[in-house]
């Protein structure tokens, strides 16, 4: 079992203006690069980001996003966007949760779902190769 404290990262953020529209709401859009940013910390926990899975052979392309939107994100709204890895097995499960720094309150969550894919084979894999499972700490 990987270490806990590894699979989760926690970043935050201060909307900025040119993330939201005329209302001063954040573009639905938007949210999923506050996941990316948050996803690429929590793989930078494992010394296993997007270059790092390059260069091992496997890219890690994202197949499932779903997104559920419970309360709108406003401009200079100060948030903390959590990722956390929930399934590694078969494919890489990644949870987001964003809330409000002040009230704690849950603001959005989503998922995403990326499998494994060999660059040099040209074939998507039906389970996570043994570098993933290395750097989580679970070969």
């Amino acid at each position: 079992m990987p270490d806990s404290d590894k699979l989760s990262a926690e970043i935050k953020i201060t909307v900025p203006f040119h993330d939201v529209d005329s209302a001063q709401v954040v573009w639905h859009g938007r949210y999923i690069k506050y996941f990316e940013i948050a996803r690429n910390k929590l793989l930078d926990n494992f010394n296993y980001s997007h270059r790092a899975m390059e260069e091992s052979g496997y890219l890690w392309p994202i197949i499932d996003l779903r997104v559920k939107y419970i309360r709108p994100l406003v401009l200079d709204q100060e948030i903390l966007v959590n990722a956390r890895i929930t399934e590694w097995e078969f494919r890489l499960k990644i949870e987001y949760q964003i809330r409000d720094v002040v009230t704690l309150e849950k603001l959005t969550k989503a998922y995403t779902i990326q499998v494994a894919y060999d660059i040099k084979k040209n074939e998507m894999l039906y389970a996570s190769p043994p570098i993933l499972k290395n750097a989580l700490g679970v070969d």
